[in-house]
């Protein structure tokens, strides 16, 4: 039996959605030359570290003295000692890694950002994006902190295969026929042979990769950081990480933002069926938009067009087009491509130029997209370990499912309401061969006793449908729903004054939203 290809279904969001916003040159994104000129950061402070009510085996970790050290124009950086094993504080430790920049106004706290994944880096993403990740008024009053969690870039890190072996593993022709019992022991082989140099290359942290030990930590970092309660903004797998800690500490949780929600209660079969509903939206409000243009590839209405791109996915699964570099333009790469830029409207452009080289002969376009989202730099290396974390996390938070019947009705309705992808969109579950069982559940969380928790939903992004976003401020015991009308993945810092002004009254003055504000 198929399974739903669950690696396709919760990829590093946030991080395509900030690649393409630098392709766009619309991006807010700092270069280092910039960087540069901008004077070095005021000299840095650190606060007394918050370790009321906390066990006495963990005391030696909430009473951590933080030593932040200069990197780079604007901000500092540290390192905080975590256990490995939160259970098992004796189990030994693990290193997360801290970037600051301190609030250039009136402090009034820190402001921790995560921006998917899960597997991608925070540091990066505040070291890189700053304005990007949020706006001038939170810049002006908080200690925005970009960190890494447990298994991802700077901090203990998931190893997995080497830049060759990922190419093979993320580009590589097979040699059987799609859909065929030898194209399915192909790709287990493959998924064997990741999981095994994952566990053999990651020195024993596998088992510990998980969002609640991820949350664990969260909180940990807000008492060394010397706050007595969260303040956080979450983006896509964020919300998640968000909603656990609210789960695990509701007490400290007051003012959480979680933007472009996952449903902690959907089950990872059903995950990947509505994005792959939601990437047939998008794909068909981009070809409504495309079709308009005299640059578009396609001509006719939305349902021709649509036609022809299915018809173009379906020579390329029969003749892979070679790249420049010698690499060939599979239809599961094309479709890496197409995804990621799904993910913004600002991207659309690079779409079209990508689909237009292919009918062309050119795949160079859309190998670009698709080495953004897996994080292959022109060089051939990769860029962080963003891909190998994801794994982790995925196969140690999402249990195994076999329901051969649940597993039928999830492809009967990609078949019926996603007939473009749904020819590409299952395969066997690469989790069902990870070297530790999962230890996660999917359930709903209230997170009772907590703050208000805004969530913000955009009504047709494809990663992270909108209706995700509706069930989980209904779940939160005090959740509040803002919902940004438009394409695209996630809503604040991304044009909406009407979100923007929600999220940042909230965040600075404690100003609840109105519960089911509308942002046309």
């Amino acid at each position: 039996m198929n399974r739903i290809v669950r690696s396709r279904s919760l990829r590093p969001l946030r991080r395509a959605a900030a690649v393409l916003a630098g392709l766009a040159a619309a991006s807010l994104v700092l270069s280092g030359c910039l960087y540069a000129q901008i004077p070095d950061a005021p000299t840095s402070i650190s606060r007394d570290p918050d370790a009321s009510g906390v066990p006495a085996e963990l005391e030696p970790y909430y009473s951590q003295a933080l030593e932040w050290e200069a990197c780079g124009a604007r901000f500092d950086c540290t390192e905080v000692t975590a256990p490995r094993d939160w259970e098992d504080p004796t189990a030994g430790d693990l290193t997360l890694a801290l970037i600051r920049h301190q609030a250039t106004g009136e402090f009034q706290g820190s402001l921790l950002i995560n921006p998917g994944g899960p597997g991608s880096s925070a540091y990066d993403f505040v070291a890189q994006s700053l304005e990007y990740a949020v706006g001038p008024a939170l810049i002006e009053r908080f200690d925005v902190i970009g960190f890494d969690p447990r298994g991802v870039g700077r901090s203990s890190a998931v190893a997995c295969l080497d830049a060759e072996q990922m190419d093979e593993y993320n580009y590589g022709v097979l040699d059987a026929p799609r859909d065929t019992p030898e194209w399915e022991a192909e790709i287990t082989a493959r998924n064997q042979q990741y999981a095994d140099a994952c566990k053999a290359n990651s020195d024993g942290l596998l088992p510990h990769i998980t969002t609640v030990n991820s949350a664990r930590d969260m909180d940990l970092i807000r008492a060394v950081l010397g706050d007595k309660t969260l303040n956080y903004l979450g983006y896509s797998y964020g919300t998640f990480l968000g909603a656990t800690y609210a789960k695990l500490f509701p007490e400290r949780a007051q003012r959480l933002v979680l933007d472009g929600a996952i449903d902690p209660s959907v089950p990872g079969l059903d995950v990947g069926t509505t994005q792959a509903v939601g990437f047939e939206s998008a794909l068909r409000a981009y070809l409504s938009d495309c079709v308009s243009t005299a640059e578009c590839p396609f001509n006719g209405s939305v349902d021709e067009g649509i036609a022809d791109f299915q018809a173009l996915l379906a020579t390329v699964a029969r003749t892979p087009i070679e790249n420049g570099d010698g690499r060939m333009l599979t239809v599961d790469t094309m479709i890496t491509g197409v995804i990621t830029a799904m993910y913004s409207e600002q991207s659309w452009p690079y779409l079209t130029q990508g689909l237009t080289a292919v009918l062309q002969g050119d795949p160079s376009v859309l190998f670009a997209l698709a080495d953004s989202y897996n994080g292959r730099e022109p060089d051939g290396t990769y860029a962080d370990n963003s891909s190998e974390a994801f794994r982790a996390y995925n196969c140690m938070d999402y249990p195994v499912e076999d329901d051969p019947a649940a597993e039928a009705a999830a492809i009967a309705k990609i078949e019926k309401l996603a007939p473009t992808f749904a020819p590409y969109w299952q395969g066997p579950d690469p989790c069902e061969v990870w070297p530790y069982p999962p230890v996660g559940v999917r359930e709903p969380i209230a997170a009772t006793g907590s703050g208000p928790i805004v969530v913000v939903g955009t009504t047709n992004d494809p990663a992270t449908p909108y209706e995700w976003s509706e069930s989980l401020a209904q779940q939160l015991e005090n959740g509040v729903l803002v919902t940004r009308v438009g394409e695209g993945h996630t809503g604040y810092n991304k044009g909406s004054s009407c979100v923007d002004d929600a999220v940042e009254s909230f965040l600075i003055d404690g100003t609840v939203p109105d519960d089911g504000l509308r942002c046309e």
